[in-house]
């Protein structure tokens, strides 16, 4: 079997599954197998591949047709222009998160020293993006994951920055001891517990704990708003991604406390609200 016969044969496996975008899927696991770049791929189509490779192929296809995303297979996910490792232990990060970074670094850049903590860091995408572009950045790493911190400490010594970031496994605030940061940033559990069956499939494969945010889908961002109070200075900023639905009640929470000013949100390549940033003020 030939590199184009093993891609149109994926492809259509993926089609008749429902596996979105199943041409480029097809495509990236068969590089991941043969361990070959996408021009390699394109140039040498009509090459044989061997019965071990079209085995472990075809076997990788399968796994996608069962909603494991293909990112658990590679365990690799691009971000921030940055290989991280992934599996299912954490949430697979994503491109709209980077205009939560983007501009988590924009603030930070203008401070001397910030302290940064990370809230929910899963993979470690978020702290070692800000370690790397904010060189005299202190980064705070929490998750109430140890899975998920193995993960995130894994990313920081392959990207250099292990030495840069404080990792801490905690739920929340709970077992961070009482300082006080200059940002929080933090993409925290957003999706309503009822709306969970409702995914894909394979956003069902990723940790419950990474996906579910309560009835409304707002626990976390009530829990971290209020408690966040005694952590932040005077004029620090809260960084959070929100749902593309959830910027006005989110709005609500942060009035409602009566103590964040100077409060704006920013939209996702998509044209959906997708991050909030408030400041500690009133």
């Amino acid at each position: 079997m030939t590199i184009k016969e093993a891609l149109s044969k994926g492809t259509i496996m993926l089609k008749n599954n429902n596996v979105e975008s199943p041409k480029l899927k097809a495509r990236l696991l068969l590089q991941y197998v043969l361990k070959q770049t996408r021009q390699y791929i394109i140039v040498y189509d009509n090459k044989e591949i061997n019965k071990k490779e079209q085995f472990e192929y075809f076997v990788n296809i399968e796994k996608l047709t069962t909603g494991v995303p293909l990112q658990h297979i590679t365990h690799s996910q691009e971000f921030m222009k940055m290989d991280f490792f992934v599996d299912e232990n954490v949430l697979i990060p994503r491109p709209d998160t980077e205009i939560l970074v983007e501009e988590t670094i924009k603030i930070a850049k203008n401070m001397t020293n910030p302290k940064i903590l990370d809230l929910c860091t899963g993979s470690g995408a978020i702290a070692i993006s800000i370690a790397k572009n904010v060189k005299d950045a202190d980064v705070y790493a929490v998750d109430i994951s140890e899975k998920a911190l193995d993960i995130a400490r894994t990313n920081a010594k392959r990207l250099e920055v292990f030495d840069k970031i404080k990792f801490l496994k905690s739920d929340l605030f709970q077992n961070i001891e009482k300082t006080k940061f200059d940002i929080i940033a933090t993409n925290p559990p957003y999706i309503k517990k009822e709306d969970i069956t409702y995914l894909s499939k394979e956003v069902q494969r990723e940790p419950l704990l990474a996906l579910d945010g309560g009835v409304d889908g707002l626990d976390f961002y009530k829990r971290i708003l209020n408690q966040s109070i005694d952590y932040l200075k005077f004029g620090s900023y809260i960084c959070m991604e929100i749902g593309y639905d959830q910027k006005q009640d989110v709005l609500k929470i942060i009035q409602d406390i009566d103590k964040y000013v100077d409060t704006y949100s920013k939209k996702d390549l998509c044209g959906n609200d997708r991050i909030i940033v408030t400041k500690v003020g009133g």
